[in-house]
């Protein structure tokens, strides 16, 4: 199994002045592209890094953070993305408690009581002076990074994914997406993030090109990037997505040109998706994806026609389950705990002496969410696990509400919680974003004609946004909590 950054000398060879990375008015083709890893890679040697040791990689979104992660991995070192925008203190918690050997840094970002090293003028120097590297390490369970899973926020777990597994989530992309040599790719997520960091990779990997357009930007901005650059695929979470959907017709007119749009992070309603369709580009897919599975269904421009409410049938190598309490597997139809296993997914966390049953068990990998199959193989997702809630003794699935909520014409977004209670055990409150705020007095009897009644939300507040992590999913311990606050009117139920 060869290590990841081999791809790139390969490329070096056989298509040496092909644009590798292009960003503003720069350009890399592979062959200097390869030669800066390999300069990279002999300073870090210097430095004493050698394989095995975890770094932290700290960088904005540039073509300096691409060579540098990749002279990581040529390294065989095990590489801990981490945003660059995070506190002193949020970095230094991370990195300690993955026990960072030092992180890699921006010129004056250095953390007081953090091992940092700064990738300014006098690393350039050290780096063009430095030798060339040894033969590459073994790639296949080389371990390659650990992708944070809970952000920086309690207690932090890091999937180890390897060399191998890395590569085998590239297979799907070029099997279920049609990603390759001949792509011209926007990434237009941060690269410390999973789907915006996997995707460019996978294209470097067939050879093709990224373009680097980091937020924030105009959605006009964008646009005119794409258009720009001729390009053939992009990725972006459904908060992005939303924003170019109020571009008018000629400005979002680029995006039609595109062979592959790809979302992933959190379900988009139907309507939304009929809108990308529609005004954005025909060719828009849905990923259901995590950090530490990758991929793991796909819903296609033709499946959003037919089964809107599912997240798409499994992706190649991937299987999918959905289990009881008991991990006994339930007929179609049936809503339990989704479970799936693949070559491209996660074994365990980083660092952790025994792993999590709750997320590893038996070869799958849990990832909280409840689901259910139909007898075709579509995924249908009814919300976490953690989410879900139980109202005198009943299960009630938060994405049931979600769905109805959203297709009233004046709500824009909408997310469901539970709030404790001491009559029924919780109650169901719901944080609409309204497009047409006059009429919030209206959700409540929407919701009790297309709802059972012990479904109807008890409280509707009206949010100017959704909480959301990098990835676009709803942060609903947030909603919890601003759920204490004194409810609004209305009647009770």
């Amino acid at each position: 199994m060869m290590n990841l950054a081999e791809a790139l000398s390969h490329h070096a060879r056989a298509r040496p002045t092909h644009a590798a990375l292009i960003h503003g008015e720069r350009t890399l083709d592979y062959r200097a592209l390869d030669a800066a890893v390999e300069r990279q890679a002999a300073a870090l040697g210097t430095l004493g890094a050698r394989e095995g040791d975890l770094l932290g990689l700290a960088l904005k979104d540039t073509i300096e953070h691409v060579i540098l992660f990749y002279a990581l991995a040529r390294l065989g070192l095990v590489i801990l993305p981490m945003d660059w925008r995070w506190s002193d203190e949020e970095k230094a918690r991370i990195a300690n408690h993955f026990h960072a050997r030092f992180v890699l840094v921006e010129p004056g970002a250095e953390v007081v009581g953090l091992p940092c090293v700064a990738i300014d003028v006098d690393w350039s120097i050290r780096a063009a002076s430095a030798s060339t590297v040894a033969a590459y390490p073994r790639g296949g369970d080389l371990p390659l990074l650990v992708s944070l899973s809970s952000g920086t926020t309690g207690r932090p777990k890091g999937p180890r994914l390897t060399h191998h597994q890395f590569f085998r989530r590239f297979m799907t992309h070029w099997i279920n997406l049609g990603l390759n040599a001949g792509d011209r790719y926007v990434s237009a997520t941060p690269l410390y993030f999973g789907g915006g960091r996997t995707f460019a990779m996978s294209v470097l990997f067939s050879g093709g090109t990224v373009v680097l357009f980091p937020p924030p930007y105009e959605p006009a901005a964008l646009a005119r990037e794409i258009a720009r650059r001729e390009a053939t695929s992009l990725f972006l979470v459904p908060t992005l997505l939303r924003r170019l959907l109020e571009l008018e017709p000629q400005q979002a007119a680029p995006l039609q040109a595109l062979r592959l749009l790809l979302s992933s992070g959190s379900a988009l309603h139907p309507d939304e998706r009929r809108a990308i369709r529609d005004r954005l580009c025909a060719r828009f897919s849905e990923y259901y994806a995590s950090t530490e599975g990758g991929g793991v269904s796909l819903l296609t421009p033709a499946d959003q026609e037919t089964r809107g409410d599912s997240v798409g049938r499994p992706v190649f190598g991937v299987d999918v389950e959905i289990v009881d309490d008991a991990h006994a597997a339930l007929t179609a139809g049936q809503v339990g705990r989704l479970r799936y296993r693949g070559p491209g997914v996660a074994t365990g966390f980083f660092g952790e002496a025994e792993d999590d049953p709750e997320a590893f068990r038996d070869g799958w990998f849990y990832p909280g969410d409840l689901a259910s199959l139909d007898e075709a193989g579509y995924v249908y997702l009814k919300g976490r696990r953690k989410d879900m809630i139980i109202r005198g003794g009943v299960n009630i699935y938060p994405t049931d509400i979600e769905f109805v909520l959203a297709e009233h014409p004046a709500v824009a977004e909408a997310a469901v919680i539970g709030v404790p209670d001491q009559q029924f055990g919780e109650q169901i409150a719901a944080f609409v974003v309204m497009k047409d705020p006059a009429r919030l007095e209206e959700l409540m009897g929407w919701c009790r004609e297309r709802l059972a009644a012990y479904k109807a939300p008890r409280w509707i507040y009206d949010a100017p946004e959704l909480p959301r992590n990098s990835g676009g999913k709803v942060l609903k311990a947030k909603l919890v909590e601003a759920a204490k606050a004194p409810p609004p009117s209305g009647d009770e139920r």
